[in-house]
């Protein structure tokens, strides 16, 4: 079939390669020049002019993340050479904190819990006793419950040094907030999914590179087309006689794969949904008005830079509060081999840009001992969607002949790049219904 896929983020990307290799010819309509969508490379300058490949935000991927490591594989973007791996580390500056060896699990998480530095012997309790019961309970909750509701049992400590970074870090909402299904499900295939699954992967290369850059090569090499600048103005269905295919911007398709933000979706939706039949109308705006209705997170990541910095591991977690908002830095030197630039991650973020980037140079600062200089601060104010409980998200199927991906379609996961890969890759294996 001849499929067009709308956006060229990780969604996007993935939905195409997984076309391709089913045997459809598979066209990416890209807005902009770039390929990446949110997790994309930016160009920027350090402080003594050296340009440098950012992000557009400091990502990491875990070993749970099978179908892009998968995916990866399969358009030669090694996981092996592109990613560092690493057992889970949640350590502050100060060493305290939770790390796991590289072990089987459950083993890992054993020693973890038994060697935190500054636990108590009832915060070790507090978490085997709660992770018992979310065993038990075969990691289901209740509807309506919250990651502060679920972990209740849990001692302060547990939750500041392990609960709220694993749920801001996975989710992007506070655990006050948070969907406490969700969450289960980020526990369940990370720190009880098996060996490596815990693991971080931390990018050595910039997100383009990682996958959305290298799938647009290898799809043009395997008779693909990725159409860059190229905006979708009009989506219609196609004269009557043709049921299942569309036109974009004039042209016929047998299938279309809409994968760009939920509110571009729903905005794009609902103006074809005026030119639209009665029964295609209905399902247009159906869908839209359920994309619509999602509300977002923000995440800022300030890049700054001293000549000298560096730290103890590649990615240290930090004290966050409401004056010292990152939870996160990344040393680039370890990663990228760019020494001396720090990526600070503020999760849930909210502020404007100059308070945000103040506030992460002094808590720099305070608790890494540093004096940066700013480089660059992004903030992606529509990061995320607000993963909260009993969360209606839209389906996948739009109309018929007429899908959607994204990390916001529904799905078990939280808005992360495991979520988008895993919704183009479903979304493209509904192609077997009309082919």
């Amino acid at each position: 079939m001849r499929v067009a896929i709308v956006g060229a983020g990780w969604a996007g990307m993935a939905a195409a390669v997984t076309a391709i290799r089913a045997g459809h010819h598979a066209i990416v309509f890209e807005a902009s020049r770039a390929v990446g969508g949110r997790a994309r490379a930016l160009q920027g300058t350090l402080p003594d002019g050296t340009p440098v490949v950012l992000d557009n935000g400091q990502h990491i991927l875990i070993g749970a993340y099978t179908r892009t490591l998968e995916l990866m594989r399969s358009v030669s973007a090694d996981p092996a050479t592109y990613l560092k791996r690493l057992p889970l580390d949640l350590r502050h500056p100060d060493g305290a904190g939770i790390a796991l060896p590289l072990w089987p699990s459950p083993l890992d998480a054993v020693a973890g819990i038994a060697t935190a530095q500054g636990w108590t012997w009832a915060d070790r309790w507090s978490l085997v006793r709660a992770s018992i019961g979310w065993q038990i309970s075969r990691f289901r909750c209740a509807p309506g419950t919250t990651v502060a509701d679920l972990c209740r049992q849990v001692s302060p400590t547990v939750q500041s040094t392990l609960i709220d970074p694993l749920c801001v870090s996975a989710l992007n909402t506070p655990a006050d907030r948070a969907c406490g299904q969700v969450f289960l499900t980020v526990l369940r295939d990370s720190l009880f999914g098996g060996r490596g699954s815990s693991n971080l992967l931390l990018p050595t290369t910039d997100m383009a590179r990682l996958f959305p850059a290298t799938a647009a090569t290898w799809l043009q090499a395997n008779g693909g087309e990725v159409r860059a600048g190229m905006r979708v103005t009009r989506l219609e269905a196609a004269a009557p006689g043709t049921a299942g295919r569309w036109q974009l911007n004039g042209e016929v398709f047998d299938a279309v794969i809409w994968a760009t933000s939920s509110s571009n979706a729903a905005s794009a939706l609902m103006e074809s949904a005026q030119h639209a039949t009665e029964n295609i109308a209905i399902d247009l705006r159906t869908w839209a008005t359920t994309a619509g209705a999602l509300q977002f997170e923000s995440i800022a990541t300030v890049y700054a830079h001293s000549q000298t910095a560096s730290l103890a591991r590649p990615m240290v977690a930090l004290r966050s509060d409401a004056a010292c908002p990152a939870q996160f830095v990344f040393d680039r030197g370890q990663l990228d081999g760019t020494h001396g630039l720090l990526a600070f991650v503020v999760s849930a973020s909210s502020g404007d840009k100059d308070t945000i980037e103040q506030q992460v140079l002094t808590q720099a600062r305070t608790q890494l001992g540093l004096e940066l200089v700013a480089v660059q601060t992004v903030i992606e104010k529509r990061a995320t969607f607000a993963c909260t409980p009993a969360l209606q998200r839209p389906p996948a199927t739009i109309a018929p002949g007429l899908w959607a991906c994204g990390d916001y379609v529904a799905g078990p996961y939280p808005a992360t790049l495991e979520g988008a890969v895993r919704s183009g890759t479903e979304a493209a294996g509904l192609l077997a219904a009309i082919d």
